[in-house]
């Protein structure tokens, strides 16, 4: 609801197709600021703590955000609003998501060779959320206005953090500077791993373009709703969790290899073949088809990081290759802000080229070193 939601706030509110892109960019900025303080957090306070902190304050943030959007008489303009609400939530959002995934990867190290369903089913878990979160968000926004979307925001928010089972956490030494350079040292030790997150990083510069752009093309440039631009992403859910379950039987019978090319081709065929549509119909078949391939690819990713990262550096090493992962986004937000709605298609030409070559070398680098057993770190 925050990650889709937010950006569909901010085109109702101000209907700027140019403060749409430089919110999503305000999102996603914080949480690449958020890694060292979030993992230094969970370090001392431990997982269930933090995640019910972030949950709880992120209620409080959204619902301050609603009663001033319904109260224009308080003197505060709505853009200012809704310009404040993108960053502080994506922060908010990346420290409960990092004490999640600590969570995630202590499951995967204990399933040992199993470790490909464990994700697999947090993928699932994840893509659930994103099949009701973008469509709840643009249907409330659409028929009940902000305050509606962002009051069940904060209920959903504040039901996570009730529902938080209590849990101690192992505390890790690697945090701050030291642990961002023994993710650095881990990541080149592991050419396989470092391939694939260079690839799947090229592929986020389209993906984050999409996201980004979506709600100009979608409402602005197609005149559809705010509903029907959410429904794109629930959609998109739909093949990813359908893709997640093909991904995890495909692997127990292909290997990682023969999955991850699959998918790296649904992937840069539906982005080529996006930068060129222009119905409605068209962006939501041609997204489902993208995520399908996305999710095939991040349970790849998430295997053989769960796979080939020792235990002593995976805190360090995780939140280095997550922070790769996300960076292309705050500048897809950028993008989006300073190019014109028009050429926004040749952009989308350009990222999905990109895409194309880049999960190309990675998969045909990732064939040759998966032969070779990877070096120790």
């Amino acid at each position: 609801m925050t990650t889709y939601g937010i950006p569909l706030l901010v085109l109702a509110a101000t209907g700027s197709a140019a403060l749409t892109g430089l919110a999503f960019a305000l999102e996603w900025v914080p949480r690449l600021a958020a890694f060292t303080v979030a993992g230094a957090l969970v370090d001392r306070q431990g997982t269930a703590r933090v995640f019910r902190a972030a949950c709880v304050f992120r209620a409080l943030v959204v619902l301050a955000a609603a009663l001033l959007l319904s109260a224009p008489q308080a003197g505060v303009p709505p853009a200012v609003t809704v310009m404040t609400l993108a960053p502080v939530t994506g922060l908010i959002t990346e420290v409960s998501y990092v004490a999640a995934e600590t969570v995630g990867g202590e499951a995967s190290r204990a399933a040992g060779a199993q470790a490909h369903r464990v994700q697999a089913v947090l993928l699932g878990i994840d893509q659930t959320a994103m099949l009701a979160g973008p469509l709840v968000s643009g249907l409330l926004l659409q028929h009940g206005g902000p305050a509606a979307m962002l009051s069940t925001l904060a209920g959903f928010s504040l039901l996570a953090a009730a529902l938080t089972p209590s849990r101690p956490t192992e505390p890790r030494r690697a945090t701050g500077r030291s642990g961002m350079r023994a993710g650095w040292a881990t990541l080149r030790s592991l050419p396989a791993l470092a391939w694939l997150v260079g690839g799947l990083v090229v592929s986020n510069i389209a993906i984050g373009l999409l996201q980004a752009a979506l709600p100009v093309i979608i409402v602005s440039s197609l005149g559809h709703s705010s509903a029907e631009a959410g429904l794109i992403w629930s959609a998109a859910a739909i093949a990813s969790l359908l893709a997640l379950t093909a991904a995890r039987r495909a692997i127990d019978r292909w290997g990682l290899w023969p999955v991850g090319a699959v998918s790296a081709a649904l992937a840069a065929t539906a982005t080529l073949a996006l930068s060129q549509a222009d119905t409605y119909r068209t962006y939501l078949l041609l997204i489902a088809v993208l995520m399908a391939g996305e999710g095939g690819l991040t349970v790849v990713l998430r295997t053989l990081r769960s796979h080939l990262i020792p235990p002593a550096a995976f805190g360090s090493t995780l939140a280095l290759t997550i922070l790769l992962l996300l960076a292309p986004f705050p500048a897809a937000g950028l993008l989006v802000a300073i190019v014109p709605p028009a050429q926004l298609g040749h952009i989308l030409t350009a990222a999905a080229l990109l895409q194309a070559l880049g999960l190309t070398t990675a998969l045909i680098r990732l064939r040759t070193l998966l032969a070779a057993p990877p070096s120790p770190a």
